[in-house]
C-alpha cells in the first residue's frame, strides 16, 4: 500500500519502522498506512517523535472515552446552538464543512453548559467528521481523506472570547485538535474576517503548528476574492447560495439552516448561576459604600488596547451590581469620558470588553460605588494595556 501512497524509498522505510514501533496500540481497520503518514508527516518523519505523539493521543483518547462518545447524546443547547454542518463535498470528493462562526455564542453555551460538555461534543464533531474522511478515501482516494472548512467570520464580535472562560476554552480546543488530529485539514477559508480578527488570530496562531497554518486562507469582507477561491475547489451544487453555490431550503434560506446549524443567542432564562467561577490571577478589591475606585493605566502608544483579563477587561461583583466606566485623562488634567459611566449588574454576568486607545494618555478605569450609601461592593477584576504589535501582527495575511 505504501507505493501507492507516492512515497520516496526512504519515507516508505520509514513508514515500516514507525509501523513496527507503534504496533502494539493499532488496530485495524483505521489504523491503516494513511492513519500513520499523519503523526509522521505532523513530526516530520521523526519516528520517536511520531510515536511520543500517537501514545500520548491514545492515551489521551482513553481519558475522554472518546470511542464511546458515538453513544453519548449531547445537551440539546449543543446540538441546537452550535453553528456547523456538512453542505457538500469539494471537487475530489473531500468533505466541505460550513461554520457560521459569528452564530457562536459561546458566552451564553458556557452559562448552560460545562467546558467539559463543551469540549466533549467537539471531539465526537471531529470524530463524526473523520469517519466521513475516512468513508471518502475509500470512495475517492486520499484527496478526499481531508476536511475542508468554510469559516464565515461575518458580523464576529470579539467580546464574548475575551472572556477568559471562553478564551481558554478556544485555545483548549486548539490544542486538543493539534494534539490529536494532525494532518486532517485540507484547506481552511476564513472569510468577511473584520479587523478586530487579526487580534484574535494573532492569539490564536500561536497554538496552531506551521502545517495547519499553511492551509489557512483569509479573506476580507471581500465576496468577489473568496468566492472565487472556494469555487476554484468547491462545484455550486456542494454549496449554499450565500457562499456563492446553488443550494438553499425550501423556504429560500441562502444559508442552507436545514443541513447547517444556523446557531444564535442563547436565551439569558436558559443560564445557569454559576457559584464557583475561577477567580485566578484576578484581584479582589471591596469597595466601601459611597467610595470609588480608579486605577490608571498609562497608554503610551497610538492604538494600544486597554484590557482586562488576557486580552480585554474582565470583572465581576458579588450580590450587586456597580457603576463603571472608563475615564482619558491628558497630560493637561482634562477628563473626558471615553466610555460613559452606567450602572452593571456584573453579579449577574460576567462583564468584558475591550478599547482602542486613541492618543497616548493615561486611561482611568473607575468602578463607582458612590451611589450606595449602604453597602459596601466587593470586586474581582483585572486590567491591562496590550501594544498595538500584537493586533497588527497578520495584517498582511489578510487578503
Amino acid at each position: 500500500m505504501s507505493k501507492a501512497l507516492g512515497l520516496e524509498d526512504d519515507q516508505r522505510f520509514t513508514l515500516m519502522k514507525f509501523r513496527r514501533t507503534v504496533q502494539d496500540i493499532l488496530k485495524q481497520p483505521h489504523h491503516d498506512d494513511h492513519f500513520l503518514l499523519r503523526w509522521l508527516r505532523a513530526r516530520k518523519w521523526d519516528v520517536a517523535a511520531a510515536e511520543k505523539m500517537l501514545r500520548d493521543s491514545m492515551e489521551w483518547r482513553k481519558q475522554w472515552e472518546v470511542d464511546k462518545l458515538a453513544e453519548w447524546d449531547p445537551p440539546q443547547i449543543l446540538k441546537d446552538y452550535l453553528p456547523h454542518g456538512l453542505c457538500g463535498f469539494d471537487k475530489d470528493g473531500a468533505p466541505v464543512v460550513a461554520v457560521y462562526f459569528d452564530a457562536l455564542d459561546l458566552y451564553g453555551i458556557l452559562h448552560v453548559v460545562s467546558r467539559r460538555d463543551m469540549i466533549r461534543v467537539t471531539i465526537k464533531i471531529l470524530e463524526e467528521y473523520l469517519q466521513l474522511c475516512r468513508e471518502q478515501l475509500q470512495k475517492h482516494g486520499f484527496a478526499a481523506s481531508q476536511i475542508v472548512v468554510i469559516f464565515d467570520m461575518h458580523g464576529f464580535n470579539l467580546k464574548q472570547y475575551l472572556w477568559r472562560p471562553a478564551g481558554e476554552v478556544v485555545i483548549t480546543l486548539i490544542q486538543m485538535y493539534e494534539a490529536n488530529y494532525p494532518e486532517i485539514l485540507k484547506i481552511c477559508y476564513i472569510i468577511n474576517a473584520p479587523k478586530v480578527f487579526a487580534f484574535a488570530f494573532s492569539v490564536a496562531k500561536k497554538f496552531m503548528n506551521e502545517y495547519t497554518l499553511s492551509k489557512i486562507q483569509i479573506y476580507k469582507a471581500d465576496r468577489t476574492k473568496w468566492q472565487a477561491a472556494i469555487l476554484n475547489n468547491i462545484s455550486k451544487d456542494q454549496l449554499p447560495v450565500y457562499f456563492g453555490g446553488t443550494l438553499k431550503d425550501p423556504d429560500g434560506n441562502p444559508k442552507l439552516g436545514t443541513k447547517i446549524c444556523l446557531g444564535g443567542k442563547i436565551p439569558q432564562e436558559m443560564y445557569v448561576a454559576n457559584t464557583d467561577k475561577d477567580k485566578e490571577n484576578l484581584t479582589t478589591v471591596t469597595i466601601k459604600k459611597g467610595g470609588k475606585l480608579e486605577l490608571d493605566m498609562p497608554a503610551s502608544e497610538m492604538g494600544s488596547v486597554l484590557s482586562v483579563g488576557d486580552y480585554s477587561w474582565e470583572f465581576r461583583t458579588e450580590n450587586h451590581d456597580i457603576r463603571f466606566g472608563i475615564v482619558k485623562k491628558d497630560n493637561n488634567g482634562t477628563r473626558k469620558e471615553v466610555l460613559p459611566m452606567r450602572r452593571v449588574a456584573a453579579h449577574q454576568l460576567d462583564e468584558i470588553g475591550i478599547l482602542t486607545c486613541e492618543v497616548p494618555a493615561t486611561y482611568s478605569v473607575v468602578f463607582d460605588n458612590t451611589y450606595s450609601i449602604l453597602r459596601n461592593k466587593k470586586i474581582h477584576y483585572s486590567v491591562r494595556v496590550i501594544p498595538p504589535s500584537a493586533a497588527e501582527e497578520i495584517q498582511p495575511a489578510i487578503a
